[in-house]
């Protein structure tokens, strides 16, 4: 089992910039990848960017990519997203995702949190 807990979310202004931080616990070697998933209201939750936990090797949505930037920090079991240039379309819940592959492919998602774009 691999629990999540997500912070940094809350309300920015367009053009602003906002760090999202997920720490995970638990079977944390058994995770292949981390990533940000975001879902805004009627619509349905879309990738925002992944981690791979072995090579660090990332993965951007087309919206995001540019302005965006996954990392890790492995002492602290911690994965970040850095966003900048953010528009009021980036508005939405922001779920952190761990995904393992063995013994099968399971995910685990985080709480949620708020990130809210507007004047």
């Amino acid at each position: 089992q691999v629990q999540l807990v997500e912070s940094g979310g809350g309300l920015v202004q367009p053009g602003g910039s906002l760090r999202l931080s997920c720490a995970a616990s638990g079977s944390i070697l058994s995770i292949y990848a981390m990533g940000w998933y975001r879902q805004a209201p009627g619509k349905q939750r879309e990738l925002v960017a992944t981690i791979t936990s072995s090579s660090g090797s990332t993965n951007y949505a087309d919206s995001v990519k540019g302005r965006s930037s996954i990392s890790r920090d492995n002492a602290k079991n911690t994965v970040y997203l850095q966003m900048t240039s953010l528009q009021p379309e980036d508005t939405a819940t922001y779920y952190c995702n761990a995904k393992e592959l063995v013994p099968r492919i399971t995910n685990y998602w985080g709480q949620g949190t708020q990130v809210t774009v507007s004047s």
